[in-house]
């Protein structure tokens, strides 16, 4: 059998290799004294709030199952809408916003929409990969650029120009990002976007860790820039939504059809129970909730950033939002033996019963050296962790 050319574009998941073989291990000592920690999993702790799951079962029992529009309900779209003046002080109509079966989705259609073949999109080194795959699966090129601490592991204007050439159509940038929880400076993006917007090209934002935005100076929406700005979101992490499958993106007025004809061709419409269910995401209730995650998502960055540098790790840049720490940990692999991320996070799993992700998916630029620790779990749980790594790196 033959298959198409794309899918050779396409790398495995590595982090999925490491956490099957963790899943594996933890399996056998789950009855011991240490059982496996988690920090490698990037999606929250916690689940869909109660009245979320009350309005599943709710639109289960009613029989509000059939499609809906390939935009979404009209009800979510507007509650969306308001969700963005209410919380990011930004006026988003609700005819830009479109429901698509969760984030991932949402950056396939916009890809689809914007990239022709051979064109190129400019991301950030380090950066989640599954964004530069969306590009490829469009038959187009993510130009990775390599990022350092001093910018945040974010792109910067000048790079964005340097890097812009006969190819590029535009960028696709992430705030806050996966792997770092670093976010763009709102001045710098604005900067950034005034480069793209010269070149006629296009600026996606993923913005699906915007509600776990730690710092008033970062969180902030793209979409303060302007009705030409893409922003890409998700209920999976604010939310804790995440096998819910269910994001949303907002567009330029003029792409909205576009994109809703491909919506309806590629997958007919999002779930209809989780859109039911999503409206109670909006609800006081669980609007306060929501608040009370993300405190606690901050005091264990506050907890667990200064554990890693005692510990001897390189955290140069303090994460703003998300849960993750982007960790260089070279100064302590000669302490396990070890002379890549690859091999650390092995070791960690097998000597100290701690699942972590290597830095190889994120990119090229130096990764081999970097852990990302992901910090949705519980503080005992961290607390334990440290205290592992303390007693292993003694």
């Amino acid at each position: 059998m033959q298959f198409a050319a794309r899918t050779e574009k396409i790398e495995p998941f590595y982090v999925m290799e490491v956490a099957k073989a963790a899943q594996a291990l933890a399996a056998q000592v789950a009855d011991s004294a240490n059982p496996m920690i988690f920090l490698n999993i990037g999606e929250p702790d916690f689940t869909a709030a109660p009245l979320v799951q009350q309005a599943a079962q709710t639109a289960i029992a009613q029989g509000q199952t059939q499609y809906t529009s390939a935009l979404g309900l009209p009800a979510l779209r507007t509650a969306i809408g308001q969700w963005y003046a209410d919380r990011f002080g930004v006026q988003v109509d609700a005819g830009r916003i479109v429901v698509t079966a969760g984030a991932s989705a949402a950056l396939q259609l916009a890809c689809l929409a914007l990239v022709n073949a051979g064109d190129e999109v400019l991301m950030p080194d380090p950066s989640y990969p599954c964004n530069r795959h969306f590009v490829s699966s469009a038959d187009g090129v993510a130009r990775l650029i390599a990022t350092t601490p001093d910018q945040r592991y974010q792109l910067t204007s000048e790079q964005v120009q340097a890097h812009w050439g006969a190819q590029t159509r535009g960028v696709l940038l992430a705030s806050p990002s996966n792997p770092t929880g670093t976010s763009i400076a709102p001045d710098e993006l604005q900067r950034i976007h005034a480069v793209v917007q010269s070149k006629g090209g296009f600026t996606i934002v993923d913005e699906i860790y915007l509600g776990l935005s730690y710092e008033e100076a970062f969180g902030r929406s793209a979409l303060a820039l302007g009705e030409d700005i893409i922003s890409i979101n998700s209920f999976s992490k604010y939310f804790s939504m995440t096998g819910w499958r269910l994001g949303w993106m907002v567009l330029p007025p003029a792409m909205v059809p576009v994109v809703e004809r491909l919506a309806q061709n590629l997958f007919i419409c999002p779930s209809t129970i989780a859109q039911h269910a999503a409206l109670a995401c909006f609800a006081p209730e669980s609007l306060a909730l929501y608040e009370q995650r993300r405190a606690q998502f901050k005091a264990r960055r506050d907890f667990f950033i200064p554990a890693l540098r005692e510990l001897g790790f390189g955290v140069p840049v303090m994460p703003d939002g998300a849960f993750y720490a982007w960790a260089d940990g070279r100064a302590l692999f000669p302490k396990l033996g070890v002379s890549n991320s690859w091999d650390f996070a092995y070791a960690l799993m097998e000597r100290a019963h701690l699942a972590v992700t290597p830095g190889r998916d994120f990119g090229a630029s130096d990764t081999g050296c970097y852990i990302r620790f992901s910090t949705a779990n519980s503080m005992e749980q961290l607390q334990e962790a440290v205290q592992r790594m303390r007693r292993l790196f003694a």
